[in-house]
């Protein structure tokens, strides 16, 4: 819901929300800073340090004196690597020239509309889903349309959601697979009639693919395994664990690098330079392993939580495939998912994130459970969360 901003604050402020997750950590960090214990499950971040090869990388690189500018695209070296991921991965021979290394994915995304989307121009995404990514359609003065979506479609759009809210001013749809708070992925033959249709409807496909690696099941295709004109944002945050370096990156459709390089050229200018040397070792052989063995850790986090939560009381129809988070219906004990959830961290000192983060649908009836933190803490907080609901 939007909210006055004072006089001289640009109009656009009054839809661009704070993550309401902020407060729930502001208030945890306090309460720790006062003795107390909290079991953090509220931010989206993997406990997990940085491969140590990664690490190793950047010191190299900032003793070597590596602290200057890289063109605005990234380091040759480093999309050459991420097109040997997209080989290796995928099967995909993708010209290291559409691939632009950005600040994080949400430098990649905000490039791709940035592209894309003028004034007024409305961008389909799904609600509940990441708040930021109709904060920056706001941010450029187009419009996000958010489709309530459900367990019944897997919390993902499809190619009839897309079909029936698409109008003359409809630019783009914009999902994320696995998604963010739902963990929730899209179907290889879904993912295809989706990319069919936002084609022959004259549109572009945005892709956000940062958890891709993160998938508990049956691995799925890239979108770009279906067409080479759709933009696909991916990170080393989540399954490589740099979420603080800050480096990402995004494939586009050729004939739209030039207008991207250019863009980035004047938004950041380029990502870390140190942080482009150390994700060059995020493809090594040693690192892949170890985050194969912390993707496992979190399958079995998740398949803890996910029954034990259930049990509780707490509805979970849609079994999350991907990414690290269980987006749950606590209607059967509150009807403000805020409130739940600071109250539940001032009684018992569990932090999780309302579902009023994500969007409108349902919102004050949804919280997320972020399964970032060790097993022992997930059980303790699970203790807890017995002890107050009982």
């Amino acid at each position: 819901m939007s909210e006055s901003v004072p006089p001289g604050i640009a109009d656009r402020m009054t839809d661009i929300q704070p993550f309401h997750v902020m407060d729930i950590l502001s208030r945890a960090r306090l309460l720790e800073s006062q003795g107390r214990s909290v079991i953090h499950m509220e931010i989206g971040e993997p406990d997990f340090a940085t491969p140590q090869p990664v690490v190793d990388a950047a010191i190299t690189a900032l003793k070597a004196g590596r602290t200057h500018y890289t063109p605005a695209t990234g380091l040759s070296a480093l999309r050459t690597a991420i097109s040997g991921y997209y080989r290796d991965s995928y099967g995909l021979e993708i010209d290291p020239r559409r691939i632009v290394v950005t600040p994080g994915s949400s430098g990649a995304l905000l490039l791709a509309l940035g592209v894309l989307i003028n004034p007024g121009e409305q961008v389909l995404m799904t609600d509940p889903g990441y708040p930021c990514n109709r904060h920056f359609v706001r941010l450029l003065e187009g419009e996000a349309v958010s489709i309530a979506v459900d367990a019944s479609t897997g919390y993902q759009l499809n190619a009839a959601h897309i079909e029936r809210h698409w109008r003359a001013h409809s630019k783009a749809v914009l999902l994320a697979s696995p998604a963010n708070p739902t963990g929730s992925i899209i179907r290889d033959d879904s993912l295809r009639e989706i990319v069919e249709t936002v084609s022959r409807l004259g549109g572009a496909l945005i892709m956000d693919e940062i958890y891709h690696d993160l998938i508990y099941g049956d691995k799925v295709q890239s979108a770009l395994n279906f067409s080479d004109e759709v933009f696909v944002a991916n990170s080393f945050s989540k399954y490589f664990n740099m979420t603080g370096w800050r480096i990402g990156w995004l494939v586009a459709p050729e004939r739209y690098v030039t207008h991207i390089d250019r863009l980035a050229q004047n938004i950041f200018l380029a990502a870390s330079t140190p942080a482009q040397y150390a994700a060059l070792k995020a493809f090594d052989a040693e690192t892949l392993t170890q985050l194969e063995q912390h993707r496992q850790e979190l399958q079995e986090r998740r398949d803890y939580l996910l029954p034990v939560l259930q049990n509780i009381g707490f509805g979970i129809d849609a079994i999350p495939e991907g990414a690290f988070y269980l987006y749950a219906d606590c209607a059967r004990f509150t009807t403000d998912s805020f409130a739940f959830c600071r109250d539940l961290l001032e009684k018992v000192g569990v932090a999780i994130t309302p579902g009023c983060d994500f969007g409108q649908h349902l919102a004050e009836s949804h919280v997320r459970f972020a399964y970032t933190t060790a097993m022992e803490n997930l059980q303790e907080g699970v203790k807890r969360l017995k002890d107050y609901l009982a």
